[in-house]
């Protein structure tokens, strides 16, 4: 199964693509799409939507992990965030892709073992587990992790379903 994981961003949008075989995880490909910073929003959105697209075009993923938006102190930076996440979900659904939402704590602890770990943190993990020659862009190891979270849980629950 390929992954595509996705941390939106208007500035920066993360991607990575994993594949999971059984016990077996691979690294296929990851990066960002960043729009220049003095486009308007709806060119910003366009741009990551155009980007998406392409990537699900040449990897053909079977799945797609996306960051849930999480409302901090500054509610503007969600709903701007919101907009990155928006077509990407759009990406993802117009293509036929089952999607799975993970929060920021659910993502750190499935791939370091510490719901509160630092970024630094989740990119030595993604660099160890995918065994990367050095470690990721930090946008693009944070789309790596919601990648590789969405394998781990998956597994676990197959297994939970098989048991019954």
């Amino acid at each position: 199964m390929i992954i595509l994981g996705i941390d939106p961003g208007t500035v920066r949008t993360g991607y990575g693509l994993v594949e999971s075989s059984g016990s077996r995880l691979r690294h296929i490909d990851s990066g960002l799409v960043s729009p220049p910073s003095n486009f308007s929003l709806a060119d910003k959105v366009r741009l990551i939507y155009d980007g998406l697209c392409k990537v699900i075009e040449n990897y053909r993923p079977d799945e797609l992990a996306i960051e849930e938006i999480f409302v901090g102190k500054n509610s503007r930076s969600a709903l701007v965030l919101g907009h990155a996440r928006g077509v990407a979900l759009l990406a993802g659904n117009q293509r036929g892709l089952p999607i799975f939402g993970y929060t920021p704590a659910v993502v750190k602890k499935s791939v370091t073992g510490n719901g509160m770990a630092t970024k630094e943190q989740v990119q030595e993990m993604v660099k160890i587990l995918l065994k990367l020659p050095e470690t990721a862009a930090e946008d693009a190891s944070d789309a790596l992790a919601l990648a590789l979270c969405h394998s781990f849980r998956s597994k676990v629950l197959d297994q939970l379903l098989n048991r019954k």
